[in-house]
């Protein structure tokens, strides 16, 4: 059995995300793979674990952990609809202290590979392996903001979204300490901000199909040169066709976004499919488009045929 432990981080807000991601995962794992999970959430809420814990009753090839986390972070974040969940990763060295090498990802992925492969990658030397975040490396803003905050490196921020840490390096050098002392100070990007200065030097770049966000998207498909730039060997078709989608965005459970169909495919192939949640959603989004002014509907079919068959 090839065991791979993965961490998730989040509150009852997104308990049922959380488990279409994590069917995600196990709808694509390879017969021989067995994840071990780890939900970290706060002592102090009462997370609802009846349909987490259900996912080891569909999928035999896994396992469900819960690590509660303490106050720890309570003050160091700033609000952009962000909790202190985010933050629970920078303590996972230390929360697992059973394995060398865990990966973290967010609770908005979509999987769509086996994650084995991945796991068994040589980290030593690195404190982790990440994919590069588009949008900050490559936008004017985003390199702005790298150039005016001290510690991040231009041309090298990763996307904290889905990440493998080397666990056991990280306890040797004393990494949650780091983090727990650059976390006093607010950034704009909270926690990101903070493996990206502490881990500066020491990350190990991956393919961005492990991690497809928004802007990995947009890249793909408009500016895929820069993307080349960055990386060697970087496959457009397969990222776009079977890599891990991050809605590090607009929510496809919320409201239609790019890739929303893929989310609700896996939310009907989930333990949790409910017709009523899954017709309610569509049937206001009808309301929705019905109630948009002429003009708005004219630029909604332009985007398609323009834009969308490109």
């Amino acid at each position: 059995m090839n065991v791979v432990p993965i961490a998730f981080a989040f509150d009852n807000n997104l308990v049922l995300p959380a488990c279409v991601c994590i069917s995600s995962l196990m709808e694509n794992a390879n017969q021989e793979t067995f994840y071990d999970i780890f939900i970290l959430h706060s002592v102090h809420e009462n997370l609802d674990k009846s349909k987490l814990d259900l996912l080891s009753e569909h999928y035999s090839n896994c396992r469900i952990n819960y690590r509660e986390v303490d106050d720890t972070f309570d003050n160091a974040f700033e609000i952009r609809g962000i909790t202190t969940a985010a933050y629970y990763r920078l303590l996972i060295p230390e929360l697992i202290p059973e394995y060398d090498k865990v990966i973290y990802a967010d609770a908005d992925i979509i999987f769509r590979m086996d994650l084995f492969e991945l796991y068994q990658m040589n980290l030593d030397g690195y404190l982790l392996a990440a994919t590069k975040d588009f949008g900050i490396n490559l936008s004017i803003d985003g390199k702005n903001y790298i150039a005016s905050t001290p510690g991040l490196c231009q041309g090298q921020y990763l996307q904290s979204g889905f990440i493998m840490m080397n666990t056991k390096l990280m306890r040797k050098v004393g990494m949650v300490h780091q983090f727990k002392t650059l976390a006093q100070r607010k950034y704009r990007y909270q926690d990101q901000d903070i493996l990206n200065i502490a881990c500066c030097g020491k990350v190990c770049y991956l393919q961005p199909y492990y991690n497809m966000t928004d802007y990995s998207y947009y890249y793909f498909l408009y500016e895929f040169e820069q993307v080349k730039e960055s990386y060697r060997n970087c496959d457009k078709e397969y990222g776009l066709n079977f890599g891990n989608i991050h809605f590090n965005g607009h929510k496809p459970w919320k409201k239609y976004c790019v890739n929303f169909d893929i989310w609700w495919e896996y939310y009907r192939k989930s333990p949790y499919f409910d017709e009523k949640f899954y017709f309610d959603f569509f049937y206001s989004k009808l309301n929705e488009l019905d109630q948009l002014p002429l003009c708005k509907r004219i630029k909604i079919l332009i985007r398609y045929f323009i834009y969308g068959k490109k």
